[in-house]
């Protein structure tokens, strides 16, 4: 194996690349008053909702540690990617940074670069596919960073969730202006900027006109969507997902397309119901 790629485990790994041998999740910690919980394979979703529905208290997340990430550069990989939650979200980005500049100090030979996803979720597991694609495709090392950030500046993410209040409360939607939300039932559509931070792009009156709207963002801002891989993360709720895929592969056809469910930072951001697109 010449190569690996860590994501951070807000990043979704389907079962498939999760079993590939190529793939490593590096966990953050998930805080629910005295209820703590590592998101890696003991996370249990539904246990963790019920603990937040419980609370009266705003769940936490805290970032992997340097030596987390060092850690997992340990191997015969020659090349290892990194890719990690918005730098502007999270801690996630930099402690990955330092973990690289104490690794190479150490072992000089390996090749290691650190992607700021500018995304979350479902985007950064697209971005850890599109650096296997280029690594099967047979790309350099420098070529495949290049063009790695070229997906990244390309790509856009966008959600519509029951509820903003775990974003709100951790300082996540502290970049935007105005806000309407709670009342009269409005449901925001929002999405990612393109330095990583999360705006707001539209809203509707109701969950189910906010998906609407939600899939007309999506082909709104979207070319050449015969050459993208479109990814839909949901949080316990399936059939909302399934039903916004089909609505979307209607209206577009996509190189290819998949649902997964969120994993814990997800989760816990997302709230149950929430759906995230990347595309």
């Amino acid at each position: 194996m010449h190569y690996k790629i860590i994501i951070d485990s807000c990043g979704e790994l389907p079962e498939k690349i999760k079993n590939s041998g190529y793939f490593q999740s590096v966990p953050l910690e998930l805080d629910v008053d005295d209820y703590h919980v590592t998101d890696d394979e003991s996370f249990c979703q539904a246990e963790f909702l019920q603990k937040v529905k419980e609370s009266p208290n705003c769940p936490k997340s805290a970032c992997p540690s340097p030596q987390a990430y060092y850690d997992a550069f340990v191997g015969e990989a020659e090349h290892v990617y990194v890719v990690t939650l918005s730098a502007k979200l999270s801690g996630s980005y930099n402690s990955a940074c330092t973990a690289k500049q104490m690794y190479e100090s150490d072992f000089p030979e390996k090749k290691i670069h650190v992607f700021n996803s500018c995304s979350a979720s479902i985007g950064e597991t697209l971005i850890g596919l599109k650096i296997q694609e280029l690594e099967e495709q047979g790309h350099d090392f420098e070529q495949i960073i290049a063009l790695t950030d070229q997906y990244i500046e390309s790509q856009r993410t966008y959600f519509v969730l029951e509820t903003l209040d775990t974003l709100r409360k951790n300082g996540r939607l502290s970049n935007l202006k105005a806000f309407v939300a709670g009342a009269l039932k409005i449901k925001p559509v929002m999405g990612s900027t393109p330095d990583g931070l999360i705006c707001q792009l539209s809203q509707a009156l109701g969950i189910n006109k906010a998906l609407d709207r939600l899939v007309e963002e999506v082909i709104a801002g979207t070319v050449n969507t015969k050459d993208k891989v479109l990814g839909i993360s949901h949080c316990n709720c399936p059939q909302r997902a399934k039903k916004v895929l089909e609505q979307l592969t209607q209206l577009a056809q996509f190189k290819d397309s998949f649902i997964i469910d969120t994993a814990g930072v997800s989760t816990m951001y997302a709230n149950d119901g929430g759906i995230i697109i990347a595309v």
